[in-house]
């Protein structure tokens, strides 16, 4: 059955997130790399990493959700696993998004909160 497999990132707002990337930095080490967030490697046996990443208080990236954050999960077979929400009759996001990152795809919980599901590559 298709699943989540682990954490793949936890992504919020922020009034600044370049100062609070900086802040982060400076005083607990977490290293941005270009694109502003941080990657934390885990488990090599394992595909993906976790990201730590702030949006700009502005972001759309979060909609339809109201929430200041949006939790992404990594799964094993993304096609399958919104196939079978959707059989669920959970709220799924028509888009999916192919990159050199993996498959991305998004539902809504029953609390209105955005989730992104992330199928690592292989």
């Amino acid at each position: 059955m298709a699943k989540v497999i682990g954490l793949g990132g936890i992504f919020f707002k922020s009034r600044d997130p370049a100062a609070l990337t900086a802040w982060y930095a400076r005083h607990l080490g977490m290293e941005p790399e270009a694109w502003g967030g941080v990657r934390f490697q885990e488990d090599a046996s394992r595909p993906g990493y976790l990201l730590w990443t702030p949006f700009p208080a502005d972001t759309t990236y979060f909609q339809p959700s109201q929430q200041a954050y949006m939790v992404n999960f990594r799964v094993d077979d993304l096609a399958g696993l919104l196939e079978r929400l959707r059989a669920e009759g959970v709220e799924v996001d028509e888009r999916v998004d192919q990159s050199e990152f993996g498959a991305f795809g998004w539902i809504m919980d029953p609390e209105g909160n955005r989730i992104e599901l992330w199928q690592p590559p292989a």
